[in-house]
């Protein structure tokens, strides 16, 4: 059994994610920032840990990482899991500076920021496994979600770039790349693309279009337990793949167009599924 922290544990894929390894008797640190999510954790399963962190506070991440120390007697853990996130959307024209930065902090900043914390025990050790939750916006962007989709570009680039670094140490890096999920991730970035509508005249019939689109594609979305099941294939995963695709099919449909077609044929693809085409 594998000793695993999951950053954003406390909803979502993140909370699934730590149940499921937790009913298969792995150690799990459950890392987030709401205390009364992971004590009811904490108080359902005994081994699940409870650890109050803020990836976006450099302080936070380092108490959090004395904290782990001390809770494994300064063994280094299995596995990262870096899955906390979260969505900015809208048309870039308008996004605020501070919400652009607040989505850096998270996504990329603070993914890194975990990573430095607890990767010398890995590589020291010569053994180690680090999960770095992307999306499929990491190769396909849509409209209105440049700041989401641009970091996660990022975390896919780190990435590849962590992998190649650290494969002579015997640490692992895979991402994870899920497509839309019904979760309260898509209720949140509607509510943002709808106050921009209302704000931004000039995109206005673009976005009423766009938010369709978009509630029809998280209706659709998966079950949080199917990626939270992905997640932990691989963290158990003998020989995990450096990239998981989930659900597959569509989503993998949606890269390879991408990355095969002439991007103007790629452009009136997205602009014809989202409807766009029609304004």
């Amino acid at each position: 059994m594998s000793t695993i922290l999951i950053t954003g544990a406390t909803a979502g894929i993140g909370k699934s994610a730590a149940i499921l390894l937790a009913n298969k008797g792995h150690t799990v640190i459950a890392a987030g920032r709401n205390r009364q999510v992971l004590d009811a954790l904490d108080g359902q399963f005994s081994n699940i840990h409870p650890l109050e962190m803020d990836v976006t506070d450099a302080d936070s991440v380092r108490q959090a990482a004395t904290t782990v120390e001390s809770l494994l007697n300064g063994a280094a853990l299995d596995v990262l899991v870096n899955n906390a996130g979260f969505g900015c959307a809208g048309p870039l024209e308008h996004v605020s500076d501070a919400d652009l930065e607040a989505q850096y902090q998270t996504n990329v900043f603070g993914l890194v920021r975990v990573t430095r914390a607890f990767l010398p025990g890995m590589r020291e050790r010569g053994r180690g496994r680090i999960i770095n939750v992307s999306s499929v916006a990491g190769h396909v962007t849509m409209p209105f979600f440049a700041p989401y989709a641009s970091t996660k570009h990022a975390v896919e680039s780190i990435s590849d770039a962590l992998r190649l670094e650290l494969q002579p140490h015997g640490v692992r890096v895979i991402l994870v790349e899920p497509g839309a999920v019904k979760t309260g991730f898509g209720a949140h970035e509607r509510q943002q693309l709808q106050t921009h509508a209302d704000n931004a005249g000039a995109y206005r019939d673009q976005l009423e279009v766009f938010i369709r689109f978009h509630r029809r594609l998280h209706a659709g979305g998966a079950d949080p337990v199917t990626v939270a099941g992905t997640l932990v294939k691989a963290c158990e995963a003998a020989q995990p793949r450096p990239r998981y695709v989930t659900p597959r099919g569509r989503n993998n449909l949606f890269i390879v167009l991408q990355k095969c077609l002439p991007t103007v044929i790629s452009d009136w693809i997205l602009r014809r599924v989202t409807g766009l085409d029609r304004i």
